[in-house]
C-alpha cells in the first residue's frame, strides 16, 4: 500500500470502526506497513478528538451511554432470561464461599437463586436489593456496606463504601458489567461505580460476569478489569460466538445457557 498521510489513516481507520466495531493496532500496521508506534499515535490522536475508545491494543468506537432507566424499573425487563441465567450463575458458586455481588438486575437474580439452595454463603454487597433478594436463604451470612445510594445503579456508591470494602477479599466476585469485550474487558459508564468494581475485582480471587447478549462487544469508558483477568462469564447461548471464543482464548470458562422458553 503506498505510503498516506495521517489524515487518510485515519479516515480509513474511522470508517472501519463504524463498519466492524473495533480495530487491532497490530492488524492495521501491517495493512498500512507503518509501525505500531504509528498506529498508536493515529488512535491517540483520534481519541483526544472524541471519535473512538482507544483499549488496550487497538480501538473501539464511542459508545454513548444508554437512557438512564432506575434500576427498579429494569428489573421487570427479561425476567425469564436473568433467572435462567441467575440459577446457572448460583450453581457455580461452591458451598461456604464469601461472595461480593455487585449491583444490577440480573445480580439480583443471582442472589435469589444462591438463597434458593439452602446452602452457607457469606454474602457481602453495596447493594440493598441483593441483601434483601439474599438474606431470604436461612444459612446466608449477609453484610450490606453503607454509601450514597445511587438511583440508578441501585448500588451504595462514593468514599464511605469505599472504605467499608477495606480488608474484603471474596473467594468470588459477581461483577455487574456495563460492557464486555474481549479487547475492552469489562467497563462501566460511571466513574463512581466503576471504582467500586475496580477495588473489589483487584482483591477477589476469581471473577465472575453475569451479562446479557447485547452487552457483549461493547466497551464503555471507565475500564474495571482486562478480558484476560476474567475468570467465568454466564451468558446466553444465543450470544455472538466469535465474542465468546475471543473471551475463551483469553483464559475465561464461558457458560452459555440455553434461552428459555416464552
Amino acid at each position: 500500500m503506498p505510503e498516506m498521510l495521517s489524515q487518510e489513516r485515519q479516515a480509513i481507520i474511522c470508517e472501519r470502526l463504524g463498519r466492524e466495531g473495533k480495530v487491532v493496532a497490530g492488524a492495521l500496521a501491517r495493512e498500512f506497513a507503518v509501525s505500531e508506534d504509528t498506529i498508536r499515535r493515529d488512535l491517540r490522536e483520534l481519541a483526544a478528538a472524541g471519535r473512538c475508545a482507544r483499549v488496550y491494543g487497538g480501538a473501539l468506537p464511542i459508545m454513548p451511554p444508554p437512557p438512564q432507566h432506575p434500576f427498579a424499573e429494569r428489573r421487570d425487563v427479561d425476567r425469564s432470561l436473568k433467572a435462567a441465567l441467575g440459577e446457572a450463575a448460583a450453581a457455580l458458586v461452591p458451598p461456604g464461599s464469601t461472595v461480593f455481588i455487585d449491583a444490577g438486575s440480573t445480580n439480583v437474580a443471582v442472589a435469589e437463586s444462591l438463597a434458593r439452595r439452602g446452602e452457607r454463603f457469606t454474602v457481602v454487597t453495596h447493594s440493598p436489593a441483593v441483601a434483601v433478594a439474599v438474606a431470604t436463604g436461612e444459612a446466608t451470612e449477609t453484610i450490606l456496606l453503607g454509601g450514597r445510594l445511587d438511583r440508578e445503579t441501585g448500588a451504595c456508591l462514593g468514599a464511605k463504601t469505599l472504605i467499608e470494602l477495606q480488608g474484603l477479599r471474596p473467594d468470588i466476585m459477581i461483577l455487574g458489567a456495563c460492557g464486555a469485550d474481549p479487547l475492552a474487558g469489562i467497563t462501566a459508564f460511571s466513574f463512581e461505580d466503576a471504582e467500586i468494581k475496580r477495588c473489589v475485582a483487584g482483591t477477589a480471587r476469581t471473577v465472575m460476569v453475569v451479562a446479557s447478549a447485547e452487552k457483549l462487544g461493547l466497551g464503555a469508558p471507565f475500564v474495571v478489569l482486562p478480558a484476560g483477568r476474567l475468570g467465568h462469564l454466564v451468558t446466553p447461548s444465543a450470544a455472538d460466538d466469535d465474542v465468546l471464543s475471543r473471551f475463551e482464548a483469553n483464559g475465561t470458562t464461558v457458560t452459555r445457557v440455553p434461552f428459555p422458553a416464552a
